[in-house]
């Protein structure tokens, strides 16, 4: 059997009561972790007025039966994936897959849900298809090895969350196997998302994580309407794995497939920023707080991180040194340590701080290196840090930011940062969320529900 039949199989087959509750009970804590990112990006991600802006220009606005967080009215379900994946990861807030490398919920939850609303699917069909849509994305993230689909230029959550995204509303709409076969090999046609807006801080990552989200809507909702996808997607002669990485290892996607549950290896971020710089900022903070250090009397910080935060956090420096737009600064490991020493933690209005001179002339004291003890682990987002202040050398090595399986936060601490992200945007739709969001596992029409 190929790799993309077997996952073809397991996405339209896989019984909900298969599904351990534990594993049920993540999906749920993530979905509403990526809502409280997206209601406050629908109001202050300063790219949401320009991708709103062009639904409506094009007539892709009308109403329609889906929700998007943080708006009061409905769209068709495409819209409604397109905005829902956008605004989820416009923050750089959402959830991240160590192993792929990837945030598996702005692409799986936003097609997920409407396709929920679309077909008035219950809640716990909706969150069976999130995890069947997890477990797609991230392990088809793994195959490609992530270090080798970035050296390609690539951005894996916009790739392979289109298959995750494929994977989660082909199961909404009741396809067979051989029906998810020709929404993957449809999705593998549309699966894009390129790494160039590194050179600019432009908005593509928001956007094209959003396409993802709307792709795999369009390419399961082909399938169910009897469009013949291609065969082998993955693995063909012309396949997605061919196209997009030097490093495949294939067997990565199916290994486990059932028993081990990579949604329970999600973890949620607790800054607005890239992954790779959380472990160093967690470093940072406990050592301010530690020895109590102002930011003037630490002069120099030396940041060693794995090849893919380099590629990502860290070059080239003196550029990431100077960030001057937001997405500049979520992508700057040199901001985000600036940011911690000077305010004593990271949030999503710490970015009043972009082209601060303080802020800065702190920047300019961080160093980033290849860090080849991180290479060949599980997890890549580990630091290792030495930090010159009040003429001594501390060191430090963090093997694993906060926020990942082994520290993934409890319901209260998940609800704080909800709140914290919507309260400054709430209207009362805002502020019921988290209770409506809560009762997903019992209700029986998801469409109902978010009314």
């Amino acid at each position: 059997m190929t790799i993309t039949r077997e996952l073809a199989e397991y996405a339209a087959g896989l019984k909900s009561e298969a599904i351990p509750a534990e594993v049920t009970d993540r999906a749920l804590a993530l979905l509403t972790d990526l809502a409280g990112s997206a209601i406050r990006a629908a109001h202050d991600a300063e790219s949401s007025p320009a991708i709103l802006a062009m639904l409506e220009r094009l007539g892709m606005t009308g109403e329609g039966p889906c929700s998007v967080f943080g708006m009061s009215r409905r769209f068709g379900a495409g819209a409604a994936a397109l905005l829902n994946g956008a605004f989820g990861h416009s923050l750089d807030f959402d959830d991240t897959h160590a192993d792929s490398s990837l945030h598996p919920s702005a692409p799986v939850v936003p097609a997920a849900l409407a396709m929920a609303e679309l077909t008035d699917a219950s809640g716990p069909q909706m969150l069976a298809a999130i995890v069947v849509g997890f477990e797609v994305c991230c392990r088809i993230g793994m195959a490609l090895d992530p270090t080798a689909h970035y050296a390609r230029g690539f951005h894996p959550t916009a790739t392979a969350g289109t298959f995750g995204a494929a994977a989660a509303a082909g199961r909404l709409l009741g396809l067979d196997a051989a029906a998810m076969e020709s929404a993957f090999g449809v999705a593998a046609s549309q699966a894009s998302g390129s790494l160039q807006f590194l050179e600019n801080g432009a908005w593509n990552k928001r956007y094209q994580v959003g396409e993802a989200a709307m792709k795999g809507l369009m390419a399961a909702t082909l399938a169910a309407e009897g469009f013949h996808g291609s065969r082998d997607a993955l693995e063909g002669r012309h396949g997605f794995f061919k196209g997009y990485s030097d490093g495949v290892v294939a067997e990565r996607a199916t290994a486990g497939l059932g028993t081990i549950w990579e949604t329970m290896r999600i973890g949620v971020k607790p800054y607005p920023a890239c992954r790779y710089t959380h472990a160093a900022v967690d470093g940072l903070l406990h050592l301010r707080q530690a020895h109590g250090w102002t930011a003037e009397e630490v002069s120099r910080i030396s940041i060693g991180l794995h090849r893919n935060g380099i590629a990502l956090v860290g070059a080239p420096l003196d550029e990431k040194r100077r960030a001057r737009t937001i997405v500049e600064g979520q992508f700057s490991m040199p901001y985000a340590a600036a940011v911690a020493l000077l305010r004593g933690g990271f949030g999503w209005d710490d970015y009043d701080l972009l082209g601060d001179a303080e802020a800065e002339a702190l920047a300019n004291r961080v160093n980033v290196w290849n860090d080849f003890s991180l290479e060949g682990l599980r997890h890549p987002f580990g630091a290792t840090l030495k930090v010159e202040a009040r003429g001594q050398t501390h060191e430090l090595r963090i093997p694993d930011p906060s926020g990942e399986p082994d520290t993934f936060p409890d319901s209260q601490a998940l609800a704080q940062k909800f709140t914290a992200l919507t309260r400054p945007v709430s209207n009362s739709r805002d502020r019921d969320w988290l209770s409506r969001l809560g009762g997903l596992r019992e209700a029986a029409s998801v469409r109902q529900l978010m009314s």
